[in-house]
């Protein structure tokens, strides 16, 4: 018996695990390596951006803000507007006026992402970043890493599923070495962007990130982000974490909503323009009184840990650095929103740490910080895998902080998702569908985006093998719409159509409807109802989907009526 066709008893040595193609595992090599080079690239740009608009050699960037005058600060700020707007028109100009950003790129378009506009967006946004804008430094890097990955797997001919698995991991990868996260890279690709961690997929996500990570160190220190001395936990500690939870819980789902808002209020026309200008100098004048307002928030970060804030301060920089990013990222501005979360949440801790210290035993600075951090992180990604592990090698020396760690971001999360279920992520994918909402509970549909109600519609996002747990491939009478991040009518899945359209030899769990999606026959909303009637007549379906004429956007459903009862009898 040829020994490698037995089967083990081991659910995890399963012949699936090592069944992608030699040129798959070439696309791993290549993109772990050109993902950690360009990590190490962006961020050299990075610091020699922030050395010379503020003027500084060594040391972080806080300090430098704050020694800057006055008027260099809101200078700085508004050419970092001025940058931001002017690249901004030129990409939009350059791609035709629409080009996929990582998230929808991932999970509408079947990992495609275009290499040069990438590439160049990244650099704006390190510029950016750079020069105070307060977004984050790792959306860069993880552009480049996932449009590498794209890049690769389209000269390769691989398939929608492998390309999705690869652009995620290249993500990942990108993170991983601007961070020093070899897991957590990894991690955040499968959790994240893909939304499983599969055993199939854990070795390539692993081997990118790790690859990447190894390169980076050429340029980039192998040290974590943060160093505090060990901490252990104490016994008020996890009592602390018990109610701490809900509280971090309610406002990541808030943060998600201000995030989702900024999304929504990012200008068209000239104004794409000049809203940064305007954004960026109004946070150049917020610099002058507090001069920790600009930049991704990682110095913030480190200056809760250590307790050094006063509780007034704790609590501006609380209000106000929510507020300057979502500004920022409403202008246009490009940027990630990691380390502002990662910001937003050690001051939540910060602050509600100084208040319980105030009534019951104290807690330390830097305790809460980190349970802030961390709970606020996973309940804005709502992956608590990823995010405890991230924050454990982001912050060295918290390892002993691991259970009340664990209890702050489980019960931060449940509370998260009942009142809002999006993430920093979804959220900004959500810009031309923010109004739609699924159909009545209990429909299998409830698991995916739907965008008429009177149409059955899903999100080309959706992934296959939830629709094929649902059992809807036997329970489909009527033909299913898919739509983009957009709402844009992308094509359907003919009736009792999907399981027999399964791709062949694909990773289930990183097919979508998209990869199986045929196109369709629609009609403008505005046609007449005499030619919608004709249509009807001739279409052996008995209904076409209508869309907004200008947009292709989805609007609902031409159903033919039923004939009177005798009629053709």
């Amino acid at each position: 018996m040829d020994r490698t066709r037995q089967l083990s008893p081991q659910p995890n040595l399963g012949a699936r695990v090592f069944g992608f193609p030699l040129r798959f595992w070439a696309v791993v090599v290549v993109t772990g390596v050109l993902a950690g080079l360009g990590a190490g690239l962006l961020m050299t740009l990075l610091r020699a951006v922030q050395h010379l608009a503020w003027s500084y050699r060594v040391g972080l960037f806080e300090p430098a803000v704050a020694a800057a005058p006055y008027v260099r600060r809101i200078a700085v700020l508004a050419g970092a507007g001025i940058v931001a707007g002017i690249g901004g028109l030129a990409l939009r100009r350059s791609v035709g006026g629409h080009a996929s950003e990582l998230a929808a790129g991932i999970w509408f378009h079947s990992g495609r992402l275009p290499l040069l506009y990438t590439c160049v967006r990244a650099v704006l946004s390190i510029v950016v970043v750079g020069m105070g804008a307060s977004l984050g430094r790792e959306g860069a890097p993880k552009q480049v890493g996932a449009a590498i990955a794209s890049t690769l797997c389209r000269w390769l001919a691989l398939s929608p599923a492998q390309c999705r698995l690869l652009a995620a991991c290249g993500a990942g990868a990108g993170m991983a070495a601007v961070y020093n996260l070899p897991v957590g890279g990894a991690l955040f690709a499968l959790e994240v962007l893909l939304g499983t961690i599969s055993l199939g997929l854990v070795l390539p996500a692993l081997a990118t990130s790790a690859i990447a990570t190894a390169v980076s160190h050429v340029m980039l220190p192998d040290q974590p982000t943060y160093s505090l001395a060990a901490l252990a936990a104490a016994p008020q500690d996890l009592w602390w974490a018990i109610l701490f939870g809900p509280v971090a819980g309610v406002a990541s789902a808030f943060y998600v909503r201000l995030i989702a808002w900024a999304e929504r209020s990012k200008p068209g026309g000239w104004l794409r323009g000049a809203a940064p200008v305007a954004a960026l100098t109004a946070l150049g004048a917020l610099a002058i009184p507090l001069p920790e307002l600009p930049g991704n928030g990682k110095d913030v970060v480190l200056q809760a840990m250590l307790g050094e804030p006063s509780l007034t301060l704790l609590v501006l920089l609380l209000i106000l650095k929510p507020l300057v990013t979502a500004a920022c990222l409403g202008s246009g501005a490009p940027g990630g929103l990691f380390t502002p979360s990662l910001a937003f949440g050690a001051l939540l801790g910060g602050v509600c740490g100084r208040l319980w210290s105030g009534l019951l035993p104290a807690v330390g600075a830097a305790h809460a910080a980190v349970f802030g951090a961390g709970a606020v992180l996973a309940a804005t990604t709502q992956a608590p895998i990823s995010a405890i592990v991230m924050l454990l090698e982001l912050v060295h020396g918290i390892s002993g902080l691991t259970l009340p760690l664990l209890t702050t971001t489980v019960c931060a999360i449940f509370v998260a998702r009942r009142v809002d279920r999006r993430t920093i992520y979804s959220a900004r994918v959500e810009r031309g569908i923010e109004a739609a909402r699924g159909p009545a509970p209990g429909s299998w549909t409830a698991l995916f985006p739907v965008f008429s109600p009177k149409a059955r519609a899903v999100s080309a996002a959706a992934p296959l093998i939830e629709i094929l747990r649902q059992g809807a491939s036997d329970s489909l009478s009527r033909p299913l719409y898919v739509l983009d991040e957009e709402g844009i009518l992308l094509g359907e899945i003919p009736a009792g159509r999907i399981l027999a359209s399964s791709p062949v030899g694909a990773p289930l769990e990183t097919t979508t409807v998209a990869d199986i999606v045929e196109p369709t026959t629609s009609i403008d909303a505005k046609t007449s109802p005499e030619v919608i009637a004709a249509m009807l007549g001739r279409d052996r379906r008995g209904e076409i989907p209508l869309v907004d004429g200008p947009s292709g956007r989805l609007v609902g459903v031409a159903v033919r009526p039923p004939r009177p009862p005798g009629e053709g009898l």
